[in-house]
C-alpha cells in the first residue's frame, strides 16, 4: 500500500468536487457557493450572535459599575484593576481556566469575551463622565433638574462620544477573540478557519478569514453611524 506524501495539503472530501477544490487552488467560487448556507452562513452568525450577547452584557456591567464608581470613589481602583488583570490574561488559557467550572459550552466563551470587554468599556465611560464641565452640571441643578435627570439628559449624551468609541474598540476585539472560541465549541467563524488549516484547504481559510475581517469592519461602521446619528450636536459644532 502506497503512503501519502505528507507535504501535500489534506484536501476535504466534499464529493463531486470540481477540479479547483480537487487540486487546492487559492480560490474556488464554487465551493463558496456550494458551501454558503451549509456552513459560511451559520458560521457567520454564531459568530455576530457571540459578539452581540459579549458586548451587551460587557457593558450593562460596566455601565453599572461606572455608576457605582461615581458615587464611590473607593470602588474605581479595585474594579479597574479587577477588569486590567482579566484583560491580560491569554484568551486560550482563560478558556482553560473555565472549562472546568462551566465545561465545553458557550457560557464558558461568553464568559471569557465578556471579561475581556470590561476594562475597555469602563474606562471609556468613566473618561467620558468625567469630561462634562463641571459647570454645566451646575447649571443643570441650577435649572432644577435632580441628580438622576442630570445623569441621563446631560451627562450621558456629553459622555456619547467616548462611550461609542469604547464600544466600538470592544466591539472589533470582540469580533476577533471570538474565532478561538472554536477551540471550546463548534461556533463561529473561527471553526471553519481551524478545520481550514487541519485540513490544508486554501479556500476556506481565504472565505472565513475575509468574513471575520469583513465583519469587524461593517460593525465599527455601523457604530459610527449610530453614533452621529445619536449626537447631531457634533456635526453641528465641527461645521462651525
Amino acid at each position: 500500500m502506497t503512503g501519502r506524501d505528507p507535504s501535500e495539503p489534506v484536501i476535504p472530501d466534499f464529493g463531486e468536487a470540481s477540479d479547483c477544490v480537487q487540486e487546492n487552488r487559492l480560490f474556488c467560487p464554487d465551493w463558496v457557493r456550494d458551501n454558503w448556507d451549509d456552513v459560511l452562513q451559520p458560521a457567520l452568525l454564531q459568530h455576530i450572535k457571540l459578539t452581540v450577547i459579549a458586548v451587551a452584557v460587557g457593558f450593562v456591567i460596566a455601565f453599572a459599575c461606572a455608576l457605582v464608581a461615581r458615587r464611590l470613589r473607593i470602588f474605581e481602583r479595585p474594579f479597574d484593576l479587577i477588569s486590567a488583570l482579566l484583560y491580560t490574561i491569554p484568551s486560550l488559557a482563560l478558556f482553560q481556566l473555565l472549562v472546568p467550572v462551566t465545561g465545553l459550552s458557550v457560557t464558558t466563551v461568553e464568559v471569557a469575551l465578556v471579561s475581556y470587554t470590561l476594562l475597555i468599556l469602563f474606562r471609556n465611560i468613566m473618561v467620558g463622565l468625567r469630561a462634562v464641565p463641571a459647570d454645566v452640571r451646575e447649571a443643570a441643578r441650577g435649572m432644577g433638574m435632580s441628580g438622576r435627570q442630570i445623569l441621563w439628559r446631560v451627562e450621558l449624551p456629553l459622555a456619547l462620544p467616548a462611550i461609542m468609541a469604547g464600544i466600538r474598540i470592544a466591539t472589533v476585539s470582540t469580533i476577533a477573540l471570538a474565532t478561538v472560541a472554536a477551540f471550546v465549541i463548534p461556533e463561529g467563524l473561527g471553526r471553519p478557519i481551524f478545520l481550514a488549516l487541519r485540513q490544508f484547504f486554501n479556500t476556506e481559510l481565504i472565505v472565513a478569514s475575509a468574513l471575520a475581517v469583513g465583519l469587524a469592519l461593517a460593525a465599527d461602521a455601523l457604530l459610527v453611524l449610530l453614533q452621529r446619528a445619536l449626537t447631531p450636536w457634533t456635526r453641528v459644532r465641527s461645521a462651525a
